[in-house]
């Protein structure tokens, strides 16, 4: 969350990306941090014993919500 803050702080449009097993374990961060308003963007968990093949297909998913987040605004 460091890296995307300081991304934004340099005019640079960041998103945090995580499995969904952190969806409040990053909202609970970002609140304390003073960066509530991060864009984020969860894919399915566990992704550790995925297959390339699986792990394509996340990335495949999340692509166009990864993209939306970082043009918004």
């Amino acid at each position: 969350m460091h890296d995307i803050s300081d991304l934004e702080l340099r005019g640079l449009p960041g998103v945090f990306v995580a499995s969904e097993q952190f969806v409040t374990a990053a909202a609970s961060q970002s609140k304390s941090h003073g960066y509530s308003a991060m864009a984020r963007v969860f894919t399915p968990h566990p992704i550790q014993d995925r297959t390339d093949e699986e792990m394509v297909a996340y990335a495949d998913e999340a692509f166009d919500r990864i993209v939306s987040q970082v043009t918004a605004g």
